[in-house]
């Protein structure tokens, strides 16, 4: 079955699944979530993605009832409903319960909510040269929580699709953030540079893997904020996401970018691509 959804413990098709209209997650997005690769019953970093979902928790004082062993056998009993052979995204989102309307947090006897589902979703080709469009960061100042809170980024993320692009960078002022649902980095000089985990971004599971696998395999890093100047001018753009691993980019606005670090572009996504296909058991 390929389109399995499980809501507090009940697993039915998707489009069957209901979902009280006082779930906080309806009027304030008042949760969390997180989005793992799914292939062959495996699931990629799922031990960095818990990590990332319970600090997620933490920052937003979401009293999430399960255990971390008690989550993954609720993910496990989704993954075990797929075919063999699926390959997709598994998403998982705990919100504050369900509870009348009211800024305020609910009683403490109201327990979170938590909602999961896969969908097929086939990895970005790692050679294909994205394009993006550049647009002012307009979120809020807790980009760092993997909050459910997300309708700048869905905005920034459709004019790209309407201008014919595959992703939107963001900047405040001069400084680059992020993309729209990725983070960027860049090489420039032999260095892999991408901005500091600070409150602008979203500390990534895919940026940390680069980081790692870039001073693995001899490419210094930087964790330093970078300019649009900077950007535009580097040797080489990437995107990076749990569903794009180590995308190069082509353009950006309309303007040719990158293309300058092939030998150092290719060093990073053999690595990664080696990484991924040992990590879920396919070779």
């Amino acid at each position: 079955m390929q389109n399995i959804g499980y809501y507090n413990g009940q697993i039915a098709p998707l489009e069957e699944l209901m979902i009280p209209a006082l779930d906080r997650a309806v009027y304030f997005g008042d949760g969390c979530y997180e989005a793992l690769y799914l292939v062959n019953g495996v699931l990629f970093a799922l031990e960095e993605h818990l990590d990332r979902f319970y600090n997620s928790c933490r920052l937003l004082k979401l009293p999430f009832h399960l255990t971390r062993e008690e989550l993954k056998a609720e993910l496990q009993k989704v993954v075990d409903q797929t075919d063999p052979d699926f390959a997709g995204l598994l998403y998982w989102q705990a919100s504050r319960g369900t509870y009348y309307r009211g800024h305020a947090f609910p009683p403490a006897d109201v327990k979170p909510n938590l909602l999961m589902f896969v969908r097929p979703c086939p990895l970005d080709p790692f050679h294909k040269r994205l394009k993006l469009i550049s647009l002012e960061d307009t979120r809020f100042l807790h980009c760092n929580i993997k909050t459910l809170n997300l309708l700048p980024s869905v905005m920034a993320n459709q004019e790209a699709h309407a201008r014919g692009c595959d992703e939107a960078v963001l900047h405040r002022g001069s400084r680059v953030t992020e993309g729209s649902h990725s983070n960027i980095l860049i090489l420039q000089g032999g260095t892999l540079r991408t901005a500091p985990t600070d409150e602008l971004i979203l500390p990534g599971i895919t940026r940390k893997h680069l980081l790692e696998l870039a001073q693995e395999n001899g490419i210094p890093t930087s964790e330093q904020p970078f300019t649009m100047v900077e950007l535009m001018n580097a040797d080489e753009i990437i995107v990076s996401s749990s569903g794009t691993l180590c995308a190069p980019v082509g353009e950006i606005d309309g303007i040719p970018v990158g293309g300058k670090d092939p030998e150092n572009l290719d060093k990073l996504q053999k690595a990664y691509e080696h990484k991924f296909l040992v990590e879920t058991k396919q070779i």
